[in-house]
């Protein structure tokens, strides 16, 4: 019997993100190799002129090998990956390929209800198959593009390696993720500020680049600067051993596809505090398996990690639901299994 060749379109496996985190989960499964999987990738977090020459490498590539595929899988997000995979799904087209588009966008009002509503109209209904990260994202698209049963919620899997050497539990609340305003970094620290002061040993870190310079002035204003520590971009043993010293986890996003620092925090059993946006609600029970406030809610969140902290109860029990989820709703296996049905679906749909 015939097995489809897929074509995977994203950004490099050098980008920092979600997207390229999926991907090389997504290599890691029987699908990968089972579909002949090729890693086309057109773009890179670099200046204007390394975008451009990575992009007419990747369009270059992608036409060489675009003759001997039977599925072109694209990923894509925000408006800029919307548009640049425009000219990916037009060429795949002309060939009468089959494609799948992968849609991992965090704000429905700067994609899908924003200005550039029509490329993404394109993708969409030229699409043989749309996969959104969540129930709510299901929603949201539908109610735009009505859809039907060309949409597919696949979560996004738990892909953390973890490593062997272990490593003393600290007082630590950790955030992970690009230190900006969307992640609402600002209201973690002005939440932990109500409370710093009952918890002396406790402090909170940030794991990631961005506003860095911004958060350090507003922890000193606040004086918690003692308290609060924030390590920068940081990837292999020095993620590994953050994510394993710390207690507690806390990602206070304003919006999300799936956040994959909270997939991460599953698989190392942390428990989360977080907000309920993006793909969240599909499985959060605040007090079951989260603790949950509302983005922007500086005093809830702080309630929040009040009873975090003190409840070594509590926390044990959303530690052991964090392993629970890691290792069966959002398993690297169960995940790849699902992408896996897919592509032999929708080659089989004439």
């Amino acid at each position: 019997m015939y097995t489809p060749r897929v074509l995977i379109i994203a950004t490099s496996h050098k980008t920092r993100g979600g997207i390229t985190s999926v991907i090389k989960a997504h290599q890691k499964g029987e699908q990968w190799k089972k579909f002949h999987c090729k890693w086309i990738e057109t773009h890179i977090d670099k200046g204007d002129f390394l975008k451009l020459l990575y992009f007419c490498k990747g369009w270059i590539l992608f036409i060489l090998n675009l003759p001997f595929y039977d599925i072109v899988h694209i990923h894509t997000s925000e408006p800029p990956s919307a548009i640049r995979k425009c000219l990916f799904m037009w060429w795949s087209k002309l060939w009468k390929k089959k494609v799948i588009v992968h849609f991992h966008a965090f704000s429905p009002e700067t994609t899908i209800n924003g200005k550039y509503q029509k490329v993404y109209k394109y993708l969409f209904s030229h699409a043989n198959k749309v996969i959104v990260l969540s129930q709510l994202w299901e929603k949201y698209v539908n109610e735009t593009f009505h859809l039907g049963d060309k949409i597919q919620v696949i979560y996004n899997p738990c892909t953390t390696e973890i490593l062997p050497e272990k490593y003393t539990k600290q007082n630590i609340i950790l955030y992970a993720g690009t230190v900006n305003a969307r992640k609402g970094y600002t209201d973690m620290i002005k939440a932990f500020a109500k409370i710093a002061f009952q918890y002396p040993n406790w402090e909170i870190v940030f794991a990631g680049n961005g506003e860095i310079e911004n958060g350090t002035t507003l922890a000193k204003e606040l004086g918690i600067d003692s308290q609060t520590q924030f390590l920068g971009w940081i990837s292999g043993k020095d993620k590994d051993k953050i994510f394993k010293e710390a207690s507690i986890f806390c990602l206070p996003s304003y919006a999300e596809g799936f956040p994959m620092a909270v997939l991460d925090a599953w698989a190392y059993g942390l428990p989360v505090i977080t907000t309920p946006v993006g793909g969240i609600p599909d499985i959060a029970k605040d007090g079951e398996n989260v603790l949950l406030f509302q983005p922007g809610d500086c005093d809830k969140l702080a309630i929040q990690m009040d009873r975090m902290i003190k409840d070594n109860i509590l926390r044990n029990h959303l530690t052991k639901q964090s392993i629970i989820l890691s290792q069966t709703t959002f398993n690297i296996d169960t995940i790849n299994k699902e992408i896996g049905i897919l592509y032999k679906k929708i080659n089989q749909n004439k």
